[in-house]
């Protein structure tokens, strides 16, 4: 018995004396976390980050696409300027709401002697500064064409445009905003003015009518406005030009 008794205290004490296995031992956590990515920095709180530099190639399209704009604007007013050249009447016409097709019986109802020109505003205005044509400045309000006559017969410059008017049944919404005769701005009630000016033919015969006539014919006609009494020497000066171009031949 006191041997057996002393076989388990010797063997409970050669337990306790043997080493323990080492065990794992166990890292906090942010350890942990940061041990993965030894070379890795904590970001700062708030991080303002550089803008990233604009692509040539972008800028070079913008510039071109500038150019461009530019050079547009700037074919469009000499385009104006040269329609002013030799211009005798320039009228605007509402024509939002018109389609193309419409537009183009238009050009093509229109005699050779006049130009319709679709253009902004404020190009049309820059084109006219410092012109007579300038008077035409308060009607350049919204969507426009221009109208260029380049002939004495003005009447029959605005008739074809008038019988569009009433073959569409377009006279409220596309109607004449504003013209300029010779110096002087017309609203669309003075168009009436315009469109019965005697015609060169009418001015002719008039005048040969006054001059056959009994003196009081051609007082008459002498009275009639500065510009209708010019027409009329203009025409029989060519008459007589013309007669006498025939006599020598």
């Amino acid at each position: 018995m006191i041997q057996r008794s002393t076989d388990k205290l010797l063997f409970r004490s050669t337990l306790s004396s043997s080493p323990s296995p080492p065990q794992p031992k166990h890292l906090p956590a942010e350890k942990m976390e940061t041990s993965f990515l030894p070379t890795a920095r904590p970001l700062p709180a708030f991080q303002t980050l550089a803008a990233a530099p604009r692509c040539p190639r972008a800028l070079r399209r913008s510039t071109i696409r500038a150019a461009i704009s530019r050079g547009r604007k700037e074919d469009t007013v000499a385009a104006v300027r040269e329609q002013l050249e030799g211009c005798y009447l320039l009228a605007g016409i509402r024509y939002e709401g018109l389609t193309v097709k419409q537009f183009q019986g238009i050009r093509d109802a229109l005699p050779e002697s006049c130009h319709l020109l679709v253009a902004k505003n404020t190009l049309v205005g820059k084109a006219i500064e410092g012109t007579p044509w300038e008077a035409l400045k308060p009607c350049m309000k919204g969507m426009n064409a221009w109208l260029f006559v380049h002939t004495e017969e003005v009447p029959a410059a605005l008739k074809p445009y008038r019988s569009f008017q009433k073959e569409e049944r377009v006279e409220e919404t596309n109607d004449f905003i504003g013209a300029v005769f010779e110096g002087k701005y017309y609203q669309p009630g003075d168009f009436k003015s315009l469109e019965t000016m005697p015609s060169r033919a009418e001015v002719y015969s008039k005048l040969l009518g006054a001059l056959n006539g009994p003196a009081t014919g051609l007082v008459t006609t002498l009275q009639a406005p500065a510009r209708d009494v010019v027409a009329v020497l203009s025409a029989y000066v060519r008459k007589l030009e013309e007669e006498a171009g025939a006599g020598a031949a």
